[in-house]
């Protein structure tokens, strides 16, 4: 599974690639290496090494520090999570509709439903 800042790294190089009009081939030619390896980047399947990240932040012309931007710690992901969450869960009445409604739900497709909005949480 790749890491996250991996992944935020790729998706930092895609955003700023798209803005400038950039294709993967041309970038890959500015860098010196295969379009594959740019989409791999892309998609946080190989990570970048230090001295490619610099080449590929020459290229797209920013600062290395442009594709750390936005990047949030543990402690701050889960101070979110907590901030998002109802300090009286169970007297919301929302929440609690929606712990009835998943429980009325046959277990198998349950689980499917959980993991669905496991991988939901994640990506927003």
């Amino acid at each position: 599974m790749p890491h996250k800042v991996d992944v935020h790294v790729g998706q930092k190089i895609r955003q700023r690639r798209w803005l400038t009009g950039m294709t993967q081939q041309r970038l890959a030619e500015l860098v010196g290496i295969k379009f594959q390896q740019i989409q791999k980047y892309e998609t946080g399947a190989n990570r970048v090494s230090a001295s490619r990240l610099w080449d590929i932040a020459d290229a797209l012309d920013v600062d290395v520090s442009f594709f750390f931007e936005g990047i949030k710690s543990e402690e701050e992901q889960a101070q979110e999570v907590v901030e998002n969450v109802p300090s009286d869960l169970l007297g919301d009445k929302e929440a609690m509709d929606l712990i009835r409604s998943y429980y009325s739900i046959p277990e198998d497709q349950r689980r499917r439903l959980f993991e669905l909005a496991r991988v939901l949480s994640d990506v927003a």
